[in-house]
């Protein structure tokens, strides 16, 4: 049963537009007729392969209707509660259809809908459209179904799906004060070398003696940046093109992902995101009757580090061997942090796995959070220092041949 996108003329003349399914074209637009409806536009949603297709020819339109995760978890917020008032699922996803605001989801639920109606099962429906729906949600979609707690399942997924994106919500909030201050920083120091600097400095071009050496350092540098700006602007996008090469290949993202975890501030920092992420899937996969094997084969991808996922694909390896999944991660290199591992371990010991898993999760969250708070109280100040240093270098360097000025003159 295909999928179409129509634009139809209602009774009143009004211009509405929705998504049906139907077998044929033919069938579509008598479909729209019996709900007193003509029929002026009708195309017919592409399948998920040419939907992959498309995004590559055309990226930028394709940017502008890609399904949000936070679009999904409410999705899936909203299909619980009619699945949990006893609709079928085929009648809650058509009012779904209805519900749903962003076209690029009711194009994806309705043809959902359809692979359902046609005896497909709904992971499987979910599975053809791997750009909205993770490995993850289909998984924990599929166990649901065939343990019959599908209402139970899909609430946990809306609030994993919640959580992940409050967190990188506050993350992200955390970071723009930052950025915002760097790039006004960036703008008015540029504006200083480029067209101040120059102008104030010209009164000293009839000067006979030897500039001050913060004066010249200025002029240098002012020089330099009106001759040769569009070198760093070139050297800029080298580099951030250069870097968006290397984490496309596999080799150098896995040198750059190693690179980063030795730092000494943001190392910490992607270790206890990644451990968070890492206990907050498994946890639900396990909770929700994925086996431990198969849940750590789809978490290694989460994790968000390749060097990580090796390390979790490790230690899925021993965990087949029979080993414990603490003791499989607890590794020479620490790539986790030990309280992830020794909690872990407990749980383990306890038979409380699934439990203080998301306790795991809870608690690097919250120091995450604290963490990124911290060093956004600490930008502020260290913005300020590092801007009065430099108005007060151009100051200086602009007073000195002044002061020696007046001391010729006297």
């Amino acid at each position: 049963m295909a999928v179409y996108d129509y634009t139809a003329l209602d009774a009143k003349g009004k211009t509405i537009s929705g998504i049906i399914d139907a077998d044929g074209e033919i069938a579509a637009r008598q479909k729209i007729r019996s709900n007193g409806q003509y029929p002026v536009n009708l195309r017919q949603v592409t399948s998920s392969s040419s939907d992959t297709k498309g995004e590559r020819r055309f990226a930028l339109p394709r940017m502008f209707t890609r399904v949000r995760p936070a679009e999904v978890a409410i999705m899936t917020r909203q299909l619980a509660t009619l699945i949990g008032a006893g609709f079928p699922l085929v009648s809650a996803l058509d009012s779904l259809v209805a519900q749903i605001n962003s076209q690029g989801l009711k194009k994806i639920i309705a043809g959902v809908r359809g692979a359902v109606v046609e005896g497909s099962t709904f992971a499987a429906a979910l599975g053809k459209y791997p750009n909205a729906f993770s490995p993850i949600y289909i998984n924990m979609v599929g166990s649901g179904e065939s343990s019959g707690t599908l209402e139970i399942v899909l609430e946990r997924l809306a609030d994993v799906t919640e959580k992940q994106e409050a967190l990188k919500a506050r993350m992200i909030t955390a970071m723009i004060y930052p950025l915002l201050i760097l790039m006004i920083s960036a703008l008015i120091v540029s504006a200083l070398l480029i067209y101040v600097t120059p102008k104030i400095m010209a009164m000293f071009d009839n000067l006979k003696q030897e500039l001050p050496l913060p004066t010249r350092l200025l002029v240098g540098t002012s020089d330099w940046f009106q001759a040769y700006w569009w070198v760093l602007v070139l050297f800029i996008i080298a580099f951030l093109l250069g870097l968006r090469a290397a984490y496309k290949n596999p080799k150098g993202r896995y040198w750059l992902d190693t690179r980063i975890l030795s730092l000494p501030l943001f190392g910490p920092l992607v270790r206890k995101l990644a451990a968070a992420r890492f206990a907050r899937t498994l946890g639900s996969l396990l909770d929700n009757g994925v086996s431990m094997l198969p849940a750590l084969g789809i978490v290694q991808n989460i994790v968000g580090n390749m060097y990580l996922a090796e390390v979790v694909a490790q230690g899925a390896a021993e965990v087949s061997k029979g080993q414990g999944l603490g003791k499989s991660l607890d590794v020479r290199q620490k790539p986790f942090p030990p309280m992830a591992i020794q909690m872990i371990q407990v749980g383990e010991q306890s038979g409380n796995l699934e439990e203080m898993l998301a306790k795991v999760a809870d608690v690097f969250e919250k120091e995450v959070e604290t963490t990124m708070l911290r060093l956004t109280a600490l930008v502020e100040p260290v913005m300020v220092l590092v801007m009065a240093c430099i108005v007060l270098f151009v100051v200086l360097a602009i007073c000195l041949p002044i002061f020696e000025m007046n001391q010729l003159i006297r």
